[in-house]
């Protein structure tokens, strides 16, 4: 088990700490016997000191055990989580005071009850384990915890932004494309631009962008099939790297294989810059604006922003997540991306984020989502133009959706097209608003009745709408947990 220092010194701590316990000796005890004193035990239990060999071999001897036996990493069974949760460097990688923690006081929670909370590292462990939880997936939960606790709204980065658009003298009017990303590359910061092809990088064709450093310039490897917006944005994220002086990074992000946490969050401040620098806040609030003012549902005309902004509608959607909490008061927010293979009835949540509380829709594993979903509806009215041969452009489509037995009602605008580079599978993304007091005053077109209205549910699983025409599974959950209510009432009455 490698570990570094910090973590060998608590590994000791906690040995020392419940093998004492289990001799049923104090603290007092232990000094008295060892010779060493009560508040120098103390700080070895929680990790803050290791002791030199002398004073080991003292403490063995006062607890009858032998040196190596006392120094080993090995942990005991009971302890066993907590060992493999510090081996697998997630405690070094994370950088937990992005979270409000102290470093110093988990380690000493982790010391002070070590039994308990091994037994809870444990749980969670068994459950990542259960949903085949990969590092890289806890990373990217952390990643969105750690957004969505901000209200997805970073200022620092937005100034930064702001002050890379007035370096560069560009105006509030002016969008960004891909030519003047890609010659600010050039030209700034040396970059060598090349196509992904076929014939040149065979191996390559499923990467959207590969960056290699200097050799002796920097190079930028971007697929040919991507679209002018979606080369826009690659563009616009490493004139992040750069601006930010990101250094840990991630050299693609086709298979997202972050090799610790700041790689994934360093990949995340360069695309919300080159977000930040093609969708400008101050000309988006302001259409946004126009936008919400208008007495009647107008989907065309927030395609139209999309394309005015030179961007695709999942990196508009998330823009929209920048600025909705903190220019509009509109704070209760979710995103989803789904994907879809044309004629098949299944789909795959693929990203979700949640900002201020965890809404519903959420990802659910082993279940069918609720087919009255806008952004499932609309994947199938794409999948049914692309086979009639009449699509022509992005949909969108808006909905309001209440949850069956509560009175939680959103807005849900979705937004589907054939996936680039991959036009054989269709993906959507949607932005949902929980309309609370604020997002019922602002969105003035709320009382369209242009905008279909549908109860809906988390799942098939869960839902009570047994006369429900989409249903395509039994609701096995919503049973199971009636049968138990029911065996539970009857425990009471014959208490």
């Amino acid at each position: 088990m490698a570990l570094n220092t910090e973590n060998v010194r608590l590994v000791f701590g906690l040995k020392l700490k419940q093998l004492r316990l289990d001799k049923k000796m104090s603290l007092s005890e232990l000094s008295q016997k060892s010779g060493l004193s009560i508040s120098y035990i103390n700080e070895i239990e929680k990790g803050k000191k290791y002791p030199k060999a002398d004073k080991i071999i003292a403490l063995a001897s006062a607890m009858d055990v032998d040196y190596d036996t006392l120094v080993s990493l090995k942990l005991s069974k009971r302890l066993e989580p907590i060992s493999e949760l510090l081996s697998s460097n997630i405690l070094t990688e994370l950088p937990l005071e992005l979270f409000g923690i102290d470093p110093a006081s988990l380690l000493e929670l982790l010391s002070d009850a070590p039994t308990k909370i091994s037994a809870f590292i444990g749980t969670l462990i068994e459950i990542a384990r259960n949903y085949n939880m990969s590092v890289e997936q806890f990373y990217f939960s952390a990643l969105r915890t750690y957004q969505e606790m901000h209200d997805n709204h970073f200022e620092e980065i937005e100034e930064e932004a702001e002050r890379f658009l007035l370096e560069s003298g560009i105006g509030e009017e002016m969008i960004l494309n891909e030519k003047y990303l890609a010659d600010v590359l050039r030209k700034e910061y040396g970059y060598i631009i090349e196509e992904i092809d076929g014939k040149n990088y065979p191996e390559l064709l499923g990467v959207r962008s590969l960056y290699l450093p200097r050799q002796p310039a920097n190079r930028l490897l971007v697929n040919g099939e991507l679209s002018s917006v979606q080369r826009a944005f690659v563009y616009g994220r490493e004139i992040g790297y750069q601006y930010l002086k990101l250094k840990n990074r991630l050299l693609t992000t086709s298979q997202v294989e972050a090799e610790s946490f700041e790689q994934l969050l360093n990949n995340f401040k360069a695309s919300y810059f080159g977000s930040a620098i093609i969708i400008k806040r101050s000309l988006l609030s302001r259409k946004l604006t126009d936008f919400f003012a208008l007495e009647t549902w107008q989907p065309d005309k927030l395609v139209a922003m999309i394309d005015e902004f030179n961007t695709t509608p999942e990196t508009f959607c998330y823009r929209l997540s920048n600025v909705l909490p903190h220019y509009f008061g509109i704070r209760q927010l979710f995103f989803l991306r789904f994907n879809n293979y044309p004629g098949q009835n299944i789909f795959h949540m693929t990203k979700e984020m949640h900002i201020t509380r965890k809404h519903n829709p959420h990802t659910v594993k082993d279940e069918h989502y609720c087919r009255r979903w806008v952004a499932l509806t609309i994947l199938q009215d794409l999948a049914e133009l692309v086979k009639e041969k009449k699509y022509a452009h992005t949909l969108c489509r808006g909905q309001l959706s209440c949850y069956v037995g509560t009175s939680d009602e959103y807005f849900v605008v979705s937004f589907a097209k054939p996936m680039t580079p991959n036009p054989s599978l269709n993906v959507s993304v949607s932005m949902g608003i929980y309309l609370d007091e604020p997002a019922r005053t602002t969105l003035r077109f709320l009382g369209d009745p242009a905008i279909p209205f549908r109860e809906v549910n988390e799942t098939c699983e869960r839902c009570a709408l047994f006369d429900c025409k989409e249903r395509i599974a039994a609701p096995t959950v919503l049973q199971k947990r009636q049968k138990t209510e029911k065996l539970r009432r009857a425990l009471q009455k014959m208490n």
